[in-house]
């Protein structure tokens, strides 16, 4: 390892992203993904478009009972 690095060709914020755009993955419970795989291939969809739907619907009906 050297004693010093040259960092004054650096550009500040090269290899970071806004975290805004960074997606947390979100894990089903084995049953819950089972069962809402089989409908998103039954509808020949997949399971992100399943969940994602549900979860509107769920804030939907949230809103209009707040």
């Amino acid at each position: 390892m050297r004693d010093e690095y040259d960092f004054s060709k650096g550009k500040r914020g090269l290899f970071s992203r806004d975290l805004k755009d960074l997606h947390f993955p979100v894990y089903l419970d084995p049953k819950l993904e089972e069962y809402y795989q089989k409908i998103a291939t039954k509808k020949n969809i997949d399971l992100n478009t399943i969940v994602n739907t549900i979860l509107e619907k769920e804030m939907e009906l949230h809103d209009t009972l707040s």
